[in-house]
């Protein structure tokens, strides 16, 4: 069709030129013209066409004499020559130039299309991950049939598509080598990190170009490092937490355990020592044994609850209930911290249920309020309240303590944590909040706290309402 065009064009300039009796000079600019644009848009071999044609339409009807391929004048020949040779020429330099032009867009496109990769292999933080969509990403980034890559540490290929075509011998060996390697129609690219070798990709289905590939295989490498480089400094930081938290328990720990078995240890020497007591002195040691043992049995509880709680093996029985259902339990449970503080409860009695694992929430309950009777002065009320807000249930605890820093306010549900004042002030191994937190999330609650140094705070938790128990 385009030959057929270039036909026409030469019919028609012709044409027009001679039924307008157009002198030479024109009709040679105008076929001129018509041999740039052909080139430009077209290509040179229709510029070539097109040019020959020109001289040989611009020889027969415009060159005298006329109608004929005979030339008189020998400047004719001077002039249909230097038509020819500027015809070519200008075809030549067209093409070049359209050549030129296609190769930068081809080149913005592939720039493009590799900044648009490198945000998605950015956003991968795990080495495996990353390599399992990495021939995908590569794919369809450049259209291409399919790709494959392998890492230096993880030697199983990773495909685009179980069918892809490739060499392992040659995928391996552009590994080790270090050498891109064109071979049945499949570009096999080195992933370097510098001078490093991180890996190699194998890639079929398009022409991209060498300065494509080797971009290509320096951008696939720097993000196999970096997601290495994340894991390290992530197992890292999880060694450090581990430690962290490790020391913490053992500070938290040793002065929670040394209290009570300096108690037992003291009231066993006594008993044993021969020493002259009446009854009541011996139910009195008696007496402190068994408190101070059952405390140290409580912690050991806390620690094994807190590790089940952690590893999430543990199952909540959700029925609908009432909120006294857990609270009254809780009350009775945290009276040896409340017996020197007056209750103020405001529970209405209409309370719709809530699903709830009843002895979980009697455990935060009752983790709240031995809070609030630790750390709140004799004969000081707390207050419990209970309402519904939306779908969900509201249970908070006040207290009049000292109140809780801002910045400590962050913390206090992290394991083992104890405020910075509290810590040497009151017993405790700073797990009870952090077993509270974790049991309201798993019932898909929250909890959180507010406080004003000197005023006191308030700890609440909701959960949601039963869906059977919500007014239609």
């Amino acid at each position: 069709m385009r030959y057929a065009a270039v036909v026409a064009a030469i019919a028609a300039i012709t044409v027009a030129d001679f039924k307008l009796h157009v002198n030479p000079t024109t009709v040679a600019l105008m076929f001129l013209v018509a041999v740039l644009l052909a080139s430009a848009y077209w290509g040179l071999r229709y510029a070539v066409v097109l040019a020959l044609g020109a001289t040989a339409a611009f020889n027969y009807f415009f060159l005298p004499p006329i109608r004929t391929f005979t030339i008189a004048d020998p400047q004719n020949w001077i002039t249909l020559f230097a038509f020819l040779v500027t015809a070519l020429v200008a075809s030549n330099l067209a093409e070049r130039a359209r050549r030129e032009a296609e190769g930068a867009k081809q080149r913005r496109r592939e720039v493009e299309r590799l900044y648009s990769l490198s945000q998605r292999l950015l956003a991968s933080e795990n080495v495996l991950e990353l390599l399992n969509a990495l021939p995908g990403y590569v794919r369809e980034s450049f259209s291409l049939d399919s790709v494959v890559v392998i890492a230096a540490d993880h030697t199983t290929p990773y495909r685009s598509a179980l069918d892809a075509k490739f060499d392992e011998t040659v995928l391996r060996s552009t590994l080790l080598r270090g050498e891109p390697i064109t071979q049945a129609a499949v570009s096999y690219v080195p992933l370097r990190l510098g001078m490093r070798t991180v890996g190699a990709l194998a890639v079929t289905g398009a022409g991209l170009s060498r300065e494509t590939l080797d971009a290509l295989g320096s951008l696939a490498g720097l993000a196999i490092e970096r997601a290495r480089a994340l894991e390290a400094l992530s197992k890292n930081r999880a060694e450090q937490e581990h430690e962290r938290l490790r020391s913490a328990l053992l500070d938290s720990v040793t002065h929670e355990f040394r209290t009570p078995l300096t108690s037992i240890k003291a009231s066993v020497t006594t008993l044993l020592s021969g020493a002259t007591l009446d009854a009541q002195a011996r139910r009195e040691l008696l007496t402190v044994i068994d408190e101070e043992t059952d405390r140290l049995n409580r912690l050991v509880g806390e620690a094994a609850e807190m590790a089940q709680l952690d590893s999430g093996r543990f199952q909540l029985e959700l029925k609908p209930h009432s909120i006294d259902d857990a609270l009254q339990p809780a009350l009775e449970d945290a009276k040896s911290a409340l017996e020197n503080h007056p209750i103020e409860l405001i529970v209405p009695a209409n309370l719709p249920k809530v699903r709830m694992d009843a002895s979980r929430i009697r455990e935060v309950l009752m983790h709240l309020l031995e809070n609030a009777g630790k750390y709140s002065e004799a004969n000081v009320p707390i207050k419990v309240t209970a309402e519904v807000k939306g779908d969900l249930l509201v249970i908070s605890v006040a207290d009049s303590g000292p109140g809780i820093d801002s910045f400590e306010q962050s913390l206090i549900f992290e394991k083992f944590y104890r405020g910075q004042n509290q810590r040497y002030t009151a017993p405790g191994t700073g797990m009870g909040l952090a077993i509270a937190k974790v049991i309201v999330e798993a019932h898909s609650g929250t909890i959180g706290v507010v406080s004003q140094l000197g005023n006191g705070s308030v700890f609440s938790f909701s959960l949601p309402i039963d869906p059977s128990a919500r007014p239609a």
